[in-house]
């Protein structure tokens, strides 16, 4: 097959009339007509512009031969998409994950740890400790809660901030400068022992932080023993989870840069294909679990619906990955 006829197929089969690819290429579509009909042949350069636009290589636009039968369009992830990383960029953004990953893990802590007061309360005016009816306790208890949960948000909100302009990471194919990956390697290979200590201890702590629980269900009929286990769990589950995040998100950025596990190029545009399903499905559930709740009250039973629709979107989630692999 030889070029013009390559050219025919190639615009129909993406769908474009001579006048779009012309726009396209920045010719008119005179030029075009006559590349399709053989009376001239396109330059070098529109050559290469072209085997980016169908997503074909140029030996299968020039090479005769190679024209029995269309490629697949590689536009997808074809690395000249690619948005690309600098050493000055990775550096930066390194500096302020390690800047804000303590921020986050004391946020995320604080959120755990913003029940303790009232259920502390709680408990000592069960026993009797302390000369407070219920409902002052629990107020006392709530306006603790919100005290704690304010800073969290703050936290939340300032490394959102100093991050956010790094969100591109996450979500687009990126390439990486000459000699970035080299760098994040050699940082990922100084965190990898330290990472795997942490995530240790982390998951131990969490773990072991049902003793406290299992303890307090020893004791018949003492509400206030349990709660004060409860806020033993609560304590030792954000000791755990500090140690979690604390040392994740280091980790994590060096697997955004290099585009590792969760960050691939492959999941970033299978998670780009899912976004507007994922928000109509969440939307959905949200709106089922409100007008479930609202109309029988049942707020214990109605929160059944998260865990369910999680397993379902999951499900969905392995099928859409499987099926367009395959």
């Amino acid at each position: 097959m030889i070029l013009a006829d390559k050219i025919i197929e190639l615009r129909k089969k993406a769908g474009y009339s001579q006048e779009e690819l012309a726009e396209k290429m920045g010719v008119s579509r005179q030029s075009v007509s006559k590349w399709e009909g053989a009376l001239s042949i396109p330059d070098l350069d529109k050559i290469l512009l072209m085997s980016e636009i169908f997503g074909v290589s140029t030996d299968y636009l020039l090479k005769d031969e190679l024209g029995d039968e269309i490629p697949a369009p590689k536009e997808e992830i074809s690395e000249s998409h690619f948005r690309k990383v600098s050493m000055e960029e990775a550096n930066e953004f390194i500096k302020v994950k390690d800047e804000t990953a303590p921020m986050v893990a004391l946020g995320v802590a604080l959120c755990i740890l913003s029940p303790i007061i009232m259920f502390m309360l709680l408990a000592l005016q069960i026993s009797g400790r302390i000369g407070i009816n219920e409902n002052a306790a629990g107020g006392i208890g709530l306006i603790a809660l919100v005290l704690l949960v304010v800073p969290a948000v703050a936290l939340f909100i300032t490394s959102g901030m100093k991050t956010g302009k790094f969100e591109y990471l996450e979500k687009e194919p990126i390439e990486l400068a000459y000699g970035v990956a080299g760098m994040v390697k050699e940082r990922q290979n100084k965190l990898r022992d330290k990472h795997i200590r942490d995530c240790v201890t982390g998951i131990c702590l969490c773990i072991i932080a049902a003793i406290p629980l299992f303890i307090g269900a020893f004791f018949e009929k003492a509400d206030g023993e349990t709660l004060i286990g409860l806020c033993l769990t609560l304590a030792i589950v954000a000791a755990g989870v500090y140690i979690l995040v604390r040392s994740g998100i280091p980790w994590t950025a060096t697997e955004k840069l290099l585009q590792e596990d969760d960050y691939t190029v492959e999941k970033k545009i299978m998670e780009k294909k899912l976004d507007p399903i994922a928000t109509i499905y969440w939307c959905v559930v949200t709106a089922v679990y409100l007008g479930w709740s609202f109309y029988t009250f049942e707020w214990n039973r109605t929160w059944i619906i998260w865990p369910v629709a999680g397993v379902f979107y999951g499900v969905f989630y392995g099928i859409a990955n499987y099926l367009d692999k395959k």
